[in-house]
C-alpha cells in the first residue's frame, strides 16, 4: 500500500508528457477554416492536454490576418473560450532571415531596433483593438549562435531586449536554435543571461531540421539551465537546402525533466490533419 501511494505521489509530481504548450504558426490559407472547424480544432487540442497556445505572429509583412475582427483574432477568441491560454506573437518581417545574413554588426543592431519598433506598434494595436485575454507575448525573430556568435552582437541584443521588455504588460517569450557556432556552455550562458531579463527563453531541439547530429544537439540541451524551456519539433524536414520549406509530421521527443516543454507545431499534430494544411 505504501509503495502504491509513493508511486501515485510520484506520478502527480511528474509533468505529463503531453502537448501542454503548442506553437501555432498562422498562415493566410488557414482563413478557409469555418468557425465550426476552429472550434473542433481547439476542443481537440484541449482534449490532447493542450493548455497554452503560443501564436508565432499576429502580423506577417503586410498581412495582419484581418485585424481585430479578422479570422485569426476570431479563432483565438474561440481558442480561449475552449480553455487555452494565449501567448500572442507580434510582428514578423518575411525577409528577416535574408536580412540578418546580409548585415554587419552595426547594421544588424539597427535592423533589430527597427523591427522591435514594428513589434511594439503591433503590441499596441493588438492590446487596444483585438481585446484578447493575452497571458504573454512572443517575439517571432528567432535567435541563433551563428548570427550572434560575436559577443558584442549578443550584448547589443541584450540591451535592446531589456528596453523592449520594459514596455510590455505581460511576459515576453523568445526562441533560439543552435547552429554549432558557440560551445554548448557558452550558448547556455547566453540564453541564461537573456532569461535573467525576465524573458521566457525557448531553445529549439533541432530534431525536425536535423542540421546538427543528434549527439551534438544532445550536448547543447544538456548544458541548458532549467529556466530555459525546450521546443520539441514535431516534424521532419523533407525539402532540400534552397528549396521552399516542406516537412512531414513526426512524434516530438517529449522528455519531461526540469525544462518546460513546448511542441512545434500544431499544424503537424494528428488532430489537426484535414484542418490545417501542412505545406
Amino acid at each position: 500500500m505504501r509503495k502504491l501511494l509513493a508511486i501515485c505521489m510520484l506520478a502527480l509530481c511528474l509533468p505529463a508528457l503531453a502537448d501542454q504548450r503548442l506553437f501555432y504558426q498562422p498562415l493566410n490559407r488557414d482563413a478557409a477554416l469555418t468557425p465550426v472547424q476552429w472550434q473542433q480544432l481547439w476542443r481537440a487540442t484541449v482534449a490532447q492536454g493542450g493548455k497554452t497556445l503560443i501564436v508565432q505572429w499576429s502580423a506577417y509583412g503586410d498581412s495582419d490576418f484581418g485585424g481585430a475582427q479578422g479570422w485569426l483574432a476570431n479563432s483565438l477568441r474561440q481558442a480561449h473560450a475552449q480553455g487555452l491560454e494565449l501567448v500572442l506573437g507580434l510582428y514578423m518581417d518575411p525577409a528577416y532571415y535574408t536580412r540578418i545574413d546580409e548585415l554587419d554588426s552595426d547594421g544588424l543592431s539597427n535592423y533589430w531596433k527597427a523591427q522591435l519598433g514594428r513589434s511594439l506598434g503591433q503590441y499596441q494595436k493588438v492590446r487596444e483593438g483585438w481585446q484578447l485575454p493575452v497571458a504573454g507575448w512572443y517575439l517571432p525573430m528567432e535567435l541563433d549562435d551563428h548570427h550572434f556568435r560575436d559577443a558584442s552582437r549578443r550584448q547589443a541584443l541584450y540591451s535592446q531586449l531589456q528596453a523592449f521588455n520594459r514596455q510590455l504588460d505581460k511576459p515576453l517569450h523568445i526562441s533560439a536554435f543552435s547552429a554549432g557556432k558557440l560551445a554548448p556552455r557558452v550558448n547556455a550562458g547566453w540564453l541564461e543571461q537573456l532569461a535573467g531579463l525576465g524573458l521566457k527563453v525557448w531553445w529549439q531541439d533541432g530534431a525536425g531540421t536535423g542540421r546538427l547530429p543528434a549527439l551534438v544537439r544532445q550536448g547543447y540541451e544538456q548544458a541548458l539551465p532549467c529556466q530555459v524551456g525546450v521546443v520539441r519539433e514535431a516534424f521532419r524536414q523533407v525539402s532540400a537546402p534552397g528549396q521552399a520549406f516542406r516537412a512531414e509530421p513526426a512524434a516530438p521527443a517529449l522528455h519531461g525533466g526540469c525544462h518546460e516543454e513546448a511542441v512545434f507545431a500544431l499544424r503537424y499534430r494528428p488532430w489537426a490533419r484535414g484542418l490545417l494544411p501542412l505545406n
